[in-house]
């Protein structure tokens, strides 16, 4: 990487940016390529689901398959005290029905179309593309293993803004390791032309994944929701969850073991809802297969915390993974008519907006070609970090972390503060971590004889002229 440092007129310096992208990569790393490599598997959740569920498809089914209230009735009586929670609308008349109760957690129940079998049970936070997820979004760690991926991604899309700014040619432009790498110069020269080359090719749809994946955190999405809550413009159900399920369940728990007086028996019996009318269910299934609602098409009953359905209604949702094709029905028990149809169209502009977000980030927006970019940005990501650590070995001096000195008088402008400032509102825990790391290194890392130095903190520090 060059390291001419631009005119002190302009500020941030080279160095500076530098400095910045350094940090924000040594922290990043090693999320950018846990959770691009998660990503790659979740860009083929669909696939991979139907993969595993093969054993429950295209099963020998010699007359007309069953009443949907047959199916529910079975996966009920499978799953001891629970109740309906919702039923998917087979895909195809062959293929086992997937029936969702409710014990306490979600169930899915596989249900032979014909015979009634019940095939095969899971608990809906067990199958693997929800490990995945979770994986993905929190590390397993619940709401703090949130805060760390949206801490990561915050500092994430800094370290891709300062890259670009890096990446800008100084002099003359030209191709040769701007828009494509020089292979065959050296291998110093082909490590950094992968990184700088490959950055820059993959640097628009990753910063599009990385604030499309912003929702589903737990601050940035609570601080979101707050927002629009002061605006107006909130929703009546949000259509996407950034509370983990690890939080919900200790949630549940710690309710449950409180003691109960009589008010809150009397609550609690008032809450208890009436048996569900899977007659009715015969009679919605009916009136919404033939409108060919794109899979998969949960059905629901009544007071259905998941699809938020009224107390006396049931509703019929399309849960397709590509949001902007998806239909909300509300039901009436009695006779399975439509009552109100939404469209993906009538939302909110808002909700609009982060759906048609979630359904690119997740690839299904605009079928396999979506799928094939995100491919290839998160490939590109795992080759930019396995590269930034590559170069970063190979400059660092012996005893030093290898952090680009500072600039022996660097000015702060109203340009700088701005630019902080905004990225600070969009990005809370980025302003927050970065005001930490400044006073931080102001206070106690660069007081401490050695550790300074070490952290490239020390002005008088060669670790610029060394890597020249």
């Amino acid at each position: 990487m060059p390291t001419e440092v631009t005119p002190r007129s302009y500020w941030p310096d080279y160095r500076a940016i530098w400095r910045w992208h350094f940090y924000a990569g040594l922290f990043c790393i090693p999320f950018v390529i846990f959770l691009s490599l998660s990503g790659m598997i979740y860009l083929f959740s669909e696939e991979i689901e139907a993969l595993i569920d093969r054993p429950y498809d295209r099963l020998a089914v010699q007359g007309n398959p069953g009443l949907p209230s047959k199916h529910a009735a079975a996966a009920i009586q499978a799953v001891p005290g629970s109740r309906l929670q919702s039923y998917e609308i087979p895909r195809q008349p062959d293929d086992a029905v997937r029936v969702i109760v409710n014990d306490g957690s979600a169930m899915r129940v596989y249900v032979h179309p014909e015979t009634l079998e019940v095939l095969h049970q899971v608990r809906e936070e067990s199958r693997l593309m929800r490990l995945i997820f979770r994986f993905h979004g929190e590390l397993m760690m619940g709401d703090k293993g949130s805060h760390l991926v949206e801490l990561a991604s915050s500092w994430a899309i800094v370290m891709i803004l300062t890259g670009l700014c890096l990446w800008l040619p100084r002099g003359p432009f030209r191709l040769a390791g701007v828009l494509y790498p020089r292979l065959f110069r050296g291998s110093r020269t082909r490590w950094r032309d992968l990184h700088a080359v490959t950055g820059v090719w993959v640097s628009g749809f990753a910063l599009i994944l990385l604030v499309t994946g912003l929702p589903w955190a737990k601050f940035w999405g609570d601080g979101f929701r707050t927002v629009r809550k002061w605006t107006g413009t909130s929703a009546a159900r949000q259509e996407w969850d950034n509370s983990s399920p690890i939080a919900k369940a200790a949630g549940t728990r710690s309710a449950m073991a409180k003691p109960a007086n009589s008010e809150t028996k009397k609550a609690s019996q008032r809450r208890v809802q009436p048996p569900v009318d899977l007659a009715a269910l015969d009679r919605i299934v009916a009136t919404v297969v033939p409108l060919s609602l794109p899979a998969p098409v949960l059905v629901a009953p009544p007071g259905s915390r998941s699809f938020g359905s009224s107390p006396k209604d049931w509703t019929a949702k399309s849960m397709t993974p590509n949001r902007p094709r998806r239909v909300d029905l509300t039901m009436e028990a009695a006779t399975g008519a439509v009552v109100s149809r939404s469209d993906f169209a009538e939302k909110h502009i808002i909700d609009r907006i982060v759906g048609t977000g979630i359904a690119l980030h997740e690839g299904r927006l605009f079928g396999w070609p979506n799928q094939a970019i995100g491919l290839m940005t998160a490939v590109g990501l795992v080759l930019v970090s396995v590269s930034s650590l590559v170069l970063w070995i190979r400059r660092k001096r012996p005893g030093s972390l290898g952090a680009p000195a500072p600039h022996a008088s660097p000015r702060i402008t109203i340009a700088l503060l701005a630019i902080f400032v905004a990225l600070s509102s969009f990005l809370p825990l980025f302003g927050l971590s970065a005001v930490a790391v400044l006073i931080l290194e102001r206070t106690v890392l660069s007081r401490i004889p050695g550790l300074g130095e070490w952290l490239g903190l020390s002005r008088r520090t060669p670790e610029l002229a060394a890597n020249a």
